[in-house]
């Protein structure tokens, strides 16, 4: 396994480095597509935070594309101040998985998998039949203040980057080791005394609240959201960028997400084949590198250095 304290300096260059790009790079493709970059290894990493209790949570794009109307609906229909709307993305998208997990992870496996997915359909029907809020259409107009406008790409990256770090840091902390304990066997830690309900839904809200703050900056990046843009296969998405990249590892889905949002520039064109592509990249990666790009690094390492030795 890749060394956990060289991966967190490679992340915190990574970050740096991308922060550095998008305030100085003049091209607006280019400082726009770094900031996708990190939306989804904020995606990815969150979904990868719920499997800490071993859940597969496809309600991360429900949650990430409440964050991102929470974002537009105050700033466009209400005209709250920019800021205002930033923080109000993660708390809405928090309350609600709040409830969400409450009444649904008394479920596990397939069951909670399933309700997920359930969940996340019919809040993007919600959407689209919701006329005040654009219906199909969506919302445009999402526009960051004209003070930060030309900084906006480089906050982004730095908000997006702050939330991976922080999601790594629970992680590593002793809530992460409970949440690793719940996944393992959750007959233990209630045999101890923890409420292991209460500790998966603080897991979800936690995740939550990252994917909705990726929402917010999500809808003032692209300044128009529509239905289309949470459904499914979002989180089915995240989940190739953590098996690509690796689940072993804090830093393998943004190494995936950053790889397969690359690769997706460039089958973008070829419509239908493009999810056939997905899948058998998919396919292949988990087959050829159960451990992801991260694991497959790793091996190279061992054999570089036993060749050495």
């Amino acid at each position: 396994m890749l060394n956990r304290s060289s991966g967190v300096w490679i992340c915190v260059a990574l970050a740096i480095g991308a922060v550095l790009f998008a305030l100085l790079a003049t091209n607006p493709y280019y400082t726009s597509l770094v900031v996708w970059i990190l939306t989804n290894a904020v995606l990815a990493s969150a979904l990868r935070f719920v499997l800490q209790i071993g859940e597969l949570n496809i309600a991360t794009a429900a949650f990430f594309g409440i964050g991102a109307y929470t974002a537009a609906i105050t700033a466009v229909l209400f005209g709250w101040p920019f800021w205002l709307t930033l923080v109000l993305a993660p708390l809405v998208a928090a309350t609600l998985s709040a409830l969400f997990g409450w009444v649904t992870l008394r479920a596990k496996g397939p069951y909670f998998l399933l309700i997920s997915f359930a969940v996340t359909e019919v809040i993007r029907l919600i959407y689209t039949q919701t006329n005040a809020i654009g219906g199909n259409s969506g919302l445009v107009g999402m526009f960051p203040p004209m003070a930060i406008d030309a900084y906006y790409p480089a906050l982004a990256v730095a908000l997006l980057a702050a939330t991976l770090f922080a999601l790594y840091g629970v992680e590593r902390s002793d809530l992460g080791r409970m949440f690793m304990a719940i996944k393992n066997n959750d007959a233990i830690p209630r045999s101890v005394g923890l409420n292991v309900v209460f500790l998966k839904v603080l897991c979800v809200v936690i995740a939550a609240a990252a994917v909705g703050l990726a929402g917010g900056l999500h809808a003032y990046a692209n300044n128009v959201i529509a239905p289309a843009d949470f459904t499914y296969f979002v989180a089915i998405l995240a989940l190739a960028y953590v098996k690509i990249g690796g689940e072993g590892h804090p830093f393998g889905p943004v190494l995936g997400a950053a790889v397969l949002t690359l690769v997706g520039q460039w089958v973008a064109g070829i419509s239908a084949w493009e999810n056939i592509f997905y899948g058998a990249v998919i396919v292949a990666t988990v087959l050829a590198f159960p451990g992801g790009l991260v694991g497959l690094a790793t091996r190279a390492r061992s054999l570089v250095i036993r060749s050495g030795q």
